[in-house]
């Protein structure tokens, strides 16, 4: 790694270790904040059932969990209890109060005041659904859903997410995505040809709804490497996702905006009328494979599209396992920051969550490649580079010529 490439890394593991401070800090404050509430609130039991509740292990009808709040409260008030009795009551008591988790569980009697749509369909689809009902499951974030589920599923969280889409990349990554992203495109070199006039060429970008991968290939394409016959078609599941990129590409030079079209369909079985076999030249994937249900299928889709000798690349986030410190702020960072940004700034928090759950459980790099390579891909080298010591991952694959 770079001297620049260092110095940028350890900034990003202050911010991180500063917003995590702030975090916990706030979370323990408005915990406490909480129990001293319902403390106050609390009505004050008998002393002598207060007495047999704590410390004989009796459960009256009276909650234990409010007379443990009022513990300090009551033992105050009472002149017939020994120091040590009182001592002992209020540290159970404060022990108690602290427990964020419990708090949260049995406190809890209102919803959230931040709208979360997101919340609301899972958990009509968590109470209609039997996930073994046909026998084949695969995962949503960290929960086994049925493998019919998780396309809708997906397409609440980006549906939910799709006007807050890039603000939120830049400050989930601090703007690392940006540089990711050139990175991705520069190594590509899309319309790069040595005959004259330049080669025609075909760009399929899945996932691509907010044209984010796009723009930056026809850029490339048109205006550095100076070959207009370059086209990008833009496909995404999503309608959300493909409005705000046709939004956004209306503010693209005439030539470019000609230069694409939009498709809405499934990665995992393109329709064949608009996508024919061995038809397109480069296809790219930037941060959308992961939330893919059937994952083989779509890589064996892109096989299909591809011409013979035609390239598969894919951005994607993985693993930092090789830097362990840095990979537990960055987890810490991502379980815990980046799903309370989701909820200050798109009033989302849930698909947030489910967006970091996903990214955890992505395949490992090698894992990933070996799914490339059993796609009928051919891999050199590793098959894959690492980007901010393995946050984010680039692979590609050829598709034999013969």
């Amino acid at each position: 790694m770079t001297p620049a490439g260092s110095i940028a890394l350890l900034v990003i593991l202050v911010i991180a270790l500063i917003c995590t401070i702030i975090w916990l800090a706030k979370d323990q404050v408005h915990t406490f904040v909480k129990a001293l509430a319902h403390h106050r609130a609390a009505p004050t039991p008998n002393p002598q059932i207060l007495h047999q509740n704590l410390f004989h292990g009796s459960s009256p009808s009276t909650d234990r969990l409010t007379s443990l709040r009022a513990a300090p409260r009551s033992l105050h008030a009472s002149s017939t209890r020994t120091s040590h009795s009182i001592a002992m009551a209020t540290r159970r008591a404060f022990r108690s109060s602290w427990s964020a988790r419990s708090l949260s569980n049995q406190l809890s009697t209102s919803p959230s005041p931040i709208s979360r749509p997101f919340a609301i369909a899972s958990r009509s689809i968590n109470t209609s659904t039997d996930p073994s009902a046909d026998g084949k499951t695969t995962h949503f974030g960290f929960k086994t859903v049925p493998e019919s589920e998780k396309a809708d599923r997906v397409a609440g969280v980006f549906h939910s997410v799709a006007d807050s889409y890039d603000r939120m990349n830049d400050l989930m990554s601090f703007g690392w995505h940006r540089i990711w992203k050139d990175h991705f495109v520069s190594g590509l070199q899309p319309g790069l040809s040595a005959s004259n006039p330049p080669t025609p060429q075909h760009i399929l970008d899945i996932a691509g709804g907010t044209g984010d991968i796009a723009f930056r290939m026809l850029h490339t394409a048109h205006n550095i490497n100076h070959n207009p016959d370059v086209r990008v078609t833009i496909s995404d599941i999503n309608p959300s996702m493909l409005a705000v990129g046709r939004d956004r590409s209306r503010s693209l030079p005439a030539s470019q905006q000609a230069a694409m079209s939009w498709l809405e369909a499934n990665a995992e079985k393109l329709p064949e009328g608009a996508i024919k076999d061995n038809s397109i030249d480069l296809y790219t994937v930037a941060f959308g494979i992961r939330n893919f249900t059937n994952i083989p299928a779509a890589l064996r889709e892109a096989h299909r599209v591809l011409k013979p000798g035609g390239v598969f690349a894919c951005l994607e986030f993985s693993k930092a396992d090789d830097y362990p410190l840095f990979n537990a702020i960055y987890k810490r960072w991502s379980f815990s920051g980046i799903p309370l940004i989701g909820q200050l700034v798109a009033g989302d928090r849930d698909s947030y969550q489910y967006l970091v759950e996903s990214i955890e459980r992505f395949p490992s790099q090698t894992e990933f490649r070996d799914m490339i390579k059993d796609a009928g891909f051919v891999v050199s080298g590793e098959g894959y580079e690492n980007l901010t010591g393995g946050v984010a991952a680039i692979h590609k694959g050829m598709k034999p010529i013969a």
